[in-house]
């Protein structure tokens, strides 16, 4: 997706590279990311600084640094070899007879363990570097789902920033047409009810502004609270929100698809379930437990060494149902992959089309429905000052360009929010090329 955003100063940004090499970034150094966080130079803020600062300081993804330690732990404990055990026995004493006290007794000091068979200790650390793999594919999907819901803020706060600037437009249209109906009612063209009318017509149109400032001032925190802020620190959103960037054919974006970390984490998994069927399959073969010690008889004074080894008849039979399981849990990742592409299937072909169907919408009403009304507001204004049209007619003329440019905003909204999803599905920009892996950012900032 390509987003570039004009504000009042025609502030150009544009995130088809930018946001392509953050996401390079985070796939090929895995996602460990340092950035400084987004200070709020001038009280504005861009989409670039948000992504920017939600990567570093966003909690979720702090998890995942113990889950990394955790693992560590544990690959230290599926290295160690099986325990050496000291054994002190003692029999024939204190008994009757020849046996009372000690003096018949014999003590065994022994050293024994466990040979393990079938390469177990190589088994239990697959299990640990598998597990691994899908921690760090799980941090790749949770962080492509954080740049998504970041620039999905971005632009619900940028509609309800443009949202502002039309209210303050119906304010002043508002405020204009109560001077106009004030002026002819003076001059006797026209009633008073029409003065009450259009005052009451101001005053919802007042109160509309304070409601849309409101609700920019909600989706702010909103914003901001996926970096960590109670209280934004920047002022206004710089972009422009009716810019869509390049359509691609559905095809090409679903091949991309399969390659989304949410796919590519079935790999992992499925590599994490074949380590644990090689631990289930290495149960099969028996354990050899031996000891080795010498025996002290007192009644004799003599010594004597002692050795012996036992080990599980049956073993391969008896864990026939854990290596089933195993098996069986493996398959289910090869189900559940399937069930995962057709259900992204679905969520792409849907946002493709949404934004397909926004973008049209957005580019008729800016190329021929707005600057219709617009025309149609002025000649109806003129023909009402004239006394050739009602009341009703003016205020019906303006509210329709106002409603058109209201349906624009959430048109562009629209395009701009599938286009994101479309981005997070995809694990790529929306551009008409694939991009390659540079050093350097190749967009621009103007």
């Amino acid at each position: 997706m390509v987003i570039r955003f004009f504000m009042p100063t025609r502030f150009v940004w544009r995130t088809q590279h930018s946001f392509k090499k953050l996401v390079l970034l985070c796939f090929f150094f895995g996602w460990q990311i340092s950035f400084a966080h987004a200070e709020a130079t001038n009280k504005s803020l861009t989409l670039n600084a948000a992504l920017k600062s939600a990567i570093e300081l966003n909690p979720s993804l702090k998890a995942f640094e113990f889950r990394n330690s955790a693992l560590s732990g544990q690959m230290q404990m599926a290295a160690l070899k099986p325990a050496y055990e000291l054994g002190i026995d003692a029999e024939n004493f204190s008994g009757a007879d020849e046996l009372s006290g000690f003096d018949g007794a014999e003590l065994t000091v022994s050293l024994s363990s466990v040979l393990e068979m079938g390469d177990k200790r190589a088994a239990r650390r697959g299990i640990v570097s598998s597990s691994r793999s899908v921690i760090d594919a799980q941090r790749q999907v949770e962080s492509l789902e954080l740049l998504g819901e970041v620039t999905r803020r971005y632009v619900d706060a940028l509609a309800a920033q443009e949202q502002v600037t039309l209210a303050i437009e119906a304010n002043r249209l508002a405020n204009e047409a109560l001077k106009i109906v004030r002026r002819r009612a003076k001059a006797g063209a026209a009633p008073e009810a029409e003065v009450k009318r259009a005052l009451a017509a101001a005053s919802q149109a007042g109160l509309t502004l304070q409601s849309t400032q409101q609700q920019l001032a909600y989706l702010k925190v909103s914003l901001a609270a996926l970096w960590g802020e109670k209280t934004p620190t920047f002022v206004t959103l710089e972009g422009d929100l009716y810019h869509f960037g390049t359509d691609i054919e559905f095809d090409s974006l679903f091949a991309k698809m399969e390659k989304n970390p949410a796919i590519l984490i079935f790999a992992a998994e499925e590599r994490l379930k074949d380590a644990e069927l090689r631990v289930a399959a290495t149960q099969s073969k028996a354990d050899v437990s031996w000891s080795l010690g010498v025996r002290r008889f007192q009644a004799n004074d003599d010594s004597a060494l002692v050795a012996g080894f036992s080990m599980p008849l049956f073993s391969g039979r008896r864990n026939t149902g854990a290596v089933s399981a195993a098996r069986a849990q493996r398959n289910e990742i090869y189900v559940q992959k399937e069930v995962a592409l057709l259900s992204m299937h679905t969520q792409l072909f849907r946002a493709f089309h949404n934004r397909k169907q926004a973008i049209l919408a957005a580019e008729t009403l800016q190329s021929t429905i707005i600057p219709a009304l617009r025309d149609a507001l002025k000649e109806t204004q003129t023909a009402y000052e004239r006394g050739r049209y009602g009341y009703l007619d003016y205020v019906s003329a303006r509210q329709e360009l106002l409603n058109a440019q209201r349906t624009l905003i959430e048109a562009a909204a629209s395009a701009l929010t599938y286009g994101a999803e479309i981005e997070q599905l995809t694990a790529e920009p929306l551009s008409s090329t694939p991009y390659s892996i540079s050093s350097d950012f190749s967009g621009t900032v103007q």
